[in-house]
């Protein structure tokens, strides 16, 4: 236990201290877990740490990363990337894996050798691309969306890739690890349910199981949720999204595919779900996690003896790796229509190896493919590629990026609704309405609500809705608090609408808050946290029946005794044109509306 304890420490205090420092610098947190990694690593070393296995089990955060970005990713997206995905990602592992198999043939390598290293260094890294691009915002851009199919690609050609490589086996690496081979060989056979099938019977099995998992996405996920849902406890669902996450992977590695492509896929599946945001919101922090340990193990795992033995070597190797794969993409990006900046970003991102690498590099040890002394130094050559990458993000978005700025066409990012977005944060009486209205004007809307049945009876009318408590900023976040223009804020409890102004106001001083408000003490506190939009849910409601009242006959002829705040003129008054919305009259910064009457409450006193 206390091993376990000290290692974990180790990890901890790496991050935190190294990632804060490497982002005030403006090097990225890529960079900086990987420089934790590499001063804690002789420390790992003299503790005896099994740093492979540790990044095996980190490698998850990618699996998790890929789930997150397959929900945000709808099919309709994934079907107008198609082109990019055959040719551009297709283009890419081809092209670079025929070149790094000439440059093997050119080192005096046999073709089954220079064949294999073409095809592990031909993979880029989607951890770090991924990751970097998302801190940079360029994710969403022409560059980083290119990025991204080409790495999906890669992922895809993971599979072919493990079938393939078995079959460039060496006789003459047989006895040195024939019984390394065979112990591999009796564990995945034991965990495989492919293993031993025809090749039909296989490809069954295959199919059946893809399937399984995108019918589950579809007709099993609501029905768990809902079920979860009943207990109201937040740690319920945050088991509940490790439990598809993990059992997606599970059951894509039983049958030979890689557990990152299948949570892809159930991401895109799950992408018009309810429960997207909730399941991100989840995921998110593990994710956040594994990731930084993962790139830790890649710097603590760098041979700093074998690397100074082949410094020479390495170096000229991890060059003609990063020169070969920036040239490919260029090409292959002017090809397919990219220019300028978004040109560069695909070339400089793509042009490091990835951490597939390092399981294909062992894959093909223990399948008599490679030698250990080559595979050592390709690894080294994948680990320094990886180091340098984030080097290569801060000279695209230092050096070439500015160079092209003046070659962006100008957009009006303040055009609404094309390009705003609205949050409404409950769906119950006054939410609902507010949103079928806005829905009705072709508004594009966010409604987050905890009561499943409602948001159950708002999918069966067409409204889009999602899952969740509206007051988590990990759900906010996911749901795109960041990019949106409004946040209504229309739940039911007090309590909640205040947490949540205060939040929104404080951590997002460019949202324009309109909020409900219960009664006219609720009023202040909302004012008191900045909110200027403020809507009692039924003053409205009761100036309007009290003017009905007042135009019966029966209360017409008799004239009122005495009016202590309202007049009959005054409701008249305010109902002969459309009521004043509480911002209207909110502009005054020493006075503060109250929605009572046509009183106004000054700060300085109290209403009577």
């Amino acid at each position: 236990m206390t091993d376990f304890l000290l290692i974990a420490y180790i990890f901890l205090i790496a991050g935190i201290i190294a990632v804060p420092i490497a982002s005030k610098l403006g090097l990225g947190s890529v960079l900086g877990y990987l420089l934790a990694g590499i001063v804690i690593g002789p420390t790992l070393t003299f503790l005896n740490v099994d740093v492979i296995a540790i990044q095996h089990f980190a490698e998850f955060g990618v699996v998790m990363m890929l789930f997150i970005v397959g929900l945000e990713l709808e099919p309709k997206a994934l079907w107008s990337m198609r082109k990019q995905l055959i040719g551009l990602g297709g283009g890419q592992v081809v092209l670079s894996a025929a070149a790094f198999t000439g440059i093997g043939l050119a080192f005096g390598h046999a073709w089954q050798t220079a064949l294999t290293i073409g095809l592990i260094l031909s993979l880029s890294s989607t951890a770090i691309v991924l990751q970097t691009l998302s801190e940079r915002g360029l994710l969403k851009s022409d560059g980083g969306q290119a990025s991204f199919s080409v790495l999906l690609t890669q992922d895809i050609a993971v599979i072919p890739m493990l079938a393939f490589i078995p079959l460039l086996a060496l006789p003459e690496l047989a006895p040195a690890i024939a019984d390394t081979a065979h112990t591999s060989e009796d564990t995945h056979a034991s965990l495989s349910l492919v293993a031993g099938l025809e090749s039909w019977q296989a490809a069954l099995v295959t199919l059946g199981m893809i399937a399984l998992v995108v019918f589950g996405g579809n007709y099993l996920t609501a029905p768990i949720f809902r079920f979860v849902a009943q207990a109201r406890l937040r740690e319920l669902f945050t088991a509940t999204a490790l439990f598809f996450v993990i059992g997606i992977a599970l059951m894509m590695s039983l049958v030979g595919l890689s557990p990152a492509l299948g949570t892809f896929l159930a991401g895109v599946v799950l992408a018009n779900s309810p429960y997207k945001h909730e399941l991100e919101s989840n995921i998110d922090p593990f994710k956040g996690l594994l990731l930084g340990l993962f790139f830790i193990t890649v710097g603590a795992s760098i041979n700093f003896q074998l690397l100074a033995d082949n410094l020479a070597t390495i170096v000229l190797l991890t060059s003609a790796l990063i020169v070969t794969k920036t040239a490919v993409l260029l090409i292959l990006g002017r090809i397919f229509g990219l220019r300028g900046a978004a040109l560069w970003l695909l070339a400089l991102g793509l042009a490091q190896a990835g951490e597939f690498g390092f399981v294909l590099l062992a894959y093909s040890v223990s399948n008599n493919v490679l030698a250990d002394n080559i595979a050592d130094q390709l690894l080294l050559v994948v680990t320094l590629s990886m180091l340098l990458s984030p080097g290569l993000y801060i000279l695209y978005q230092r050096v070439i990026a500015p160079r092209f700025i003046c070659e962006q066409p100008g957009k009006e990012t303040d055009e609404f609704p094309d390009d705003s977005h609205v949050i409404i944060a409950g769906s119950g009486r006054m939410g609902g309405l507010v949103d079928r209205i806005l829905q009705a004007g072709g508004y594009k809307t966010t409604v987050i609500d905890y009561n499943y049945k409602q948001l159950e009876a708002l999918e069966r009318v067409g409204i889009r809705n999602f899952f969740g408590d509206a007051t988590r900023p990990d759900l906010l976040s996911a749901a795109g608090i960041e990019d949106a223009k409004l946040l209504v804020v229309a739940l039911d409890d007090a309590e909640q609408i205040t947490k949540l102004v205060r939040y929104a106001m404080q951590n997002y001083p460019h949202l324009h808050v309109v909020a409900r408000a219960v009664d006219r003490h609720h009023v202040y506190d909302l004012w008191a946290y900045g909110c200027r939009d403020i809507i009692r849910e039924t003053y409205d409601s009761t100036m309007r029946m009290v003017a009905q009242l007042l135009k019966h006959s029966v209360l017409s002829k008799r004239k009122p005794k005495r009016w202590s705040i309202f007049s009959v003129s005054s409701i008249k008054k305010c109902y002969a044109k459309p009521p004043m919305s509480t911002k209207s009259a909110c502009h005054s910064k020493k006075t503060m509306p109250i929605s009572s009457g046509s009183t106004r409450y000054s700060m300085k006193k109290n209403p009577k």
